[in-house]
């Protein structure tokens, strides 16, 4: 633009020149720049979205990696969940206010029935022994009057038959998008969709990432799977899996083996949202797939938002279902939830927001200028950020810089429901094993790897260090003096303290390597750290792990391999030290010991428990605990088997992330929810303000512009001048 208006301001001027008018060239520079200098107060010339977006309920957030599955049956990724929890509905999910995390009605009208069943199918009663009950029945009421969204695989003609159920060749040939297909049509949820989901977490063609797990649980699944494993995924509809069958229209029933309280987590997730049998008919008609017309790219849900748009080159849009209008935002909280303004409201219908807007940003500088814009409505803190966005008070609290408090943003922490942690392969004979000797040498490394220190270092301080395997928000997490680890740490001063390495050199005199000497071979005692940390990028991690072992003068020898090697070593066991972590799958203690109880052992037994930890206490209090109902005893329990793991290190605990998220003020309703992922809906925007804000930081500046034209024309007005004189020497 620039360069075009300088031409246009030297074509005038010429002009003027030339004809010999009277109007100055400072006239003619006036009636070029003028226009800028009127520019309406409201413009927003970077604006990056339609004006028509502006005045509508539209959330703008941004995604980095494209999701692979919309399918509930196979998507497993946080990338994934994003959008399919607003799209899909389990019968339950997590109340979005209530702490501890609470499982509630979301399409079933009540909590289940459950039914205690000996081994011949006949009802117990409740209080009975935990080792009597065979089989628990799970009995599912959900509300009539659900619908699907509307969608071409559900779309009718006038005599009642589906109408894009048989495509001819020609159909499929010229379609090149869901959207192609005009007609669309819906249907109610009834029972029968949740019990065929459940049949297609069987079949292996879907390949589940589930499915061995509910062979464990669910009964008669193993068998169903091999049953249609040569059968089309169409086939399963008219098979029944007595494990799971519907009781009636809107009343289903599923059976699991022995008593497991966690299942009722698991109809928390998307795995077991309904599906309507007509979407495997309509999607796996042939050629379909060959043109990205699958399951896996365009879903099919009862949810509040549908979506509209799949372009995970540039965007991805989710649209309000037209045909939601079962749930109202929660009219219960925590005490605070109310002086927060988190019950304003309450009853209200969901969701809030007609339309949502994920833009591709690769790059993080382009997303947090937008975001301080006011085009994005909420954004995480890069490390480029950090320093920008967040300061750290004199008591260690975080707080917002001024500048950012200035914009009215506002600063969500939370701890999340992770641990990562430094592994010992249990099997090895230097730092595994149950002998009192490696006990102290691993308490003693466990001391002298300080994660505060990492913490503050490579995370900007943005976690938690970590005092057993459970982290905060799990039942039977404890806080203060009763939840520290008292083998790495003390209580000093009301809260926690790292040991002095001293003690951790002491204890390595205990287990016979003073000063880090091996007795047998006379020098530094050498261990090795399998890792998948390979890039330049990765170099001063490695050499901080290095420098917290030469303190007790041990040699760690960094061994980094590709993901594949990696997970060979682990499966069999040839990695000494290694660097895990694990994200809860449902907020209970179970979902973490199990990654130390023996029978899960990696090597052994191909599971998660990848130190291939072994302690018969631990095992035994384990399978007592996992399946009892939460209370005084349980925790109790839970406290033992800390206690176990503390002592016997067979992880270094590592620590716990902290999610730092920022939101515009008009921003509502913000409570984190580690467990939930169908947040979205909770979510209302005060539109009127976001627009008053945006004009306010997005001014268009002309100045610079015109001063820099002025600057120009000035330095052209002497060639100018030459010119003319030379002009008027020819003439004469």
């Amino acid at each position: 633009m620039t360069l075009l208006l300088m031409s246009s301001l030297l074509s005038m001027m010429m002009q003027t020149y030339k004809t010999h008018t009277l109007i100055p060239i400072w006239l003619a520079i006036f009636l070029a720049v003028s226009p800028l200098c009127t520019a309406p107060a409201s413009a927003q010339l970077n604006n990056p979205y339609t004006e028509d977006e502006g005045k509508q309920a539209v959330l703008y957030e941004s995604f980095s990696g494209r999701p692979k599955h919309m399918d509930p049956a196979v998507a497993y990724s946080s990338d994934e969940y994003a959008f399919i929890s607003q799209i899909y509905e389990p019968p339950f999910q997590y109340h979005y206010l209530k702490r501890p995390y609470q499982v509630v009605p979301l399409t079933a009208t009540h909590m289940p029935e459950v039914i205690y069943l000996d081994r011949k199918g006949e009802k117990l009663g409740q209080g009975v022994n935990a080792g009597d009950i065979a089989f628990t029945d799970y009995v599912i009421e959900i509300q009539p009057g659900i619908r699907y969204q509307p969608h071409p695989a559900l779309a009718q003609n006038a005599q009642g038959e589906y109408q894009y159920h048989q495509l001819n060749e020609a159909q499929i040939g010229s379609a090149t998008s869901l959207n192609d297909f005009k007609a669309t049509g819906s249907r109610e949820l009834t029972a029968e969709d949740y019990v065929y989901q459940i049949k297609r977490l069987a079949h292996p063609k879907i390949q589940s990432p589930i499915a061995e797990i509910m062979k464990n649980y669910i009964v008669g699944f193993d068998d169903f799977s091999k049953q249609v494993k040569d059968k089309p995924k169409t086939a399963i509809k008219d098979l029944a899996m007595d494990s799971a069958t519907s009781l009636s229209r809107y009343r289903y029933r599923i059976r699991i083996k022995g008593k497991y309280p966690q299942f009722i987590y698991w109809l928390a997730m998307p795995f077991f949202s309904p599906m309507p049998w007509e979407a495997d008919v309509f999607y796996d008609q042939p050629g379909l797939a060959d043109k990205n017309i699958t399951l896996d790219w365009f879903p099919i849900g009862t949810g509040p938002y549908l979506l509209a748009e799949n372009n995970p080159n540039r965007r991805m849009i989710l649209t309000k279902n037209p045909l939601f209008n079962h749930e109202t935002y929660p009219s219960e909280g925590e005490p605070e939830d109310r002086q927060k303004g988190l019950l304003a409201d309450a009853g209200k219908p969901l969701p809030f927001i007609d339309k949502v807007v994920f833009m591709l940003e690769k790059e993080t500088i382009p997303y947090w200028t937008k975001f301080l814009q006011g085009y994005y409505d909420a954004s995480g803190i890069a490390s480029d950020s950090f320093d920008q966005a967040v300061q750290f008070t004199g008591s260690g609290g975080v707080a917002l810089t001024p500048s950012l408090l200035e914009k009215g943003i506002q600063l969500q922490t939370s701890v999340t429901t992770s641990n990562f942690y430094m592994g010992f392969n249990m099997l090895d004979a230097t730092v595994g094993g149950a002998s009192e000797q490696a006990r102290k040498l691993r308490q003693a490394i466990s001391i002298a790897v300080d994660y505060e220190e990492f913490i503050s270092i490579f995370m900007n301080g943005r976690g938690v260090a970590a005092q057993g395997a459970l982290p905060p928000g799990i039942y039977g997490f404890a806080e203060g003096k009763e939840g520290i680890n008292p083998y790495v740490y003390e209580w000093q001063a009301e809260k926690a303290q790292r040991k002095k390495i001293e003690a951790a050199r002491q204890l390595m005199v205990e287990a016979g390597y003073a000063n880090g000497i091996d007795p047998k071979t006379k020098e530094a005692l050498i261990l090795y750290f399998d890792t998948t940390a390979t890039s330049v990028d990765d170099r001063p991690r490695m050499n901080w792990y290095r420098k917290q072992f030469e303190k007790l003068g041990i040699k760690l020898v960094i061994r980094s391999t590709d993901y594949n090697r990696f997970q060979e070593k682990m499966r069999t066991g040839n990695a000494q030290l290694f660097f895990w972590g694990w994200n809860a799958d449902y907020p209970d203690p179970e979902n973490f010991f199990f990654l130390l109880y023996g029978p899960n052992a990696k090597v052994q037994y191909g599971g998660e428990n990848a130190s291939n930890y072994r302690n018969p206490e631990f095992d035994r209090l384990f399978e007592q605990m996992r399946n009892m109902d939460d209370g005084e005893q349980r925790y109790r329990i839970i406290q033992q088997m800390q206690e176990i793991v503390r002592r016997d290190a067979p992880w270094i605990f590592g620590f716990h992330p902290k999610n730092f998220s920022l939101f515009h003020g008009w921003y509502k309703n913000l409570k984190p929810n580690l467990m939930a992922n169908n947040q979205l809906k909770y979510t209302r925007l005060d539109s009127a303000l976001r627009n008053e804000k945006r004009q306010q930081w997005n001014q268009p500046v002309f100045w610079p512009l015109v001063l820099g034209i002025v600057v120009f024309i000035a330095m052209l007005i002497p060639a100018i001048n030459a010119y003319r004189r030379r002009s008027k020497e020819t003439i004469q």
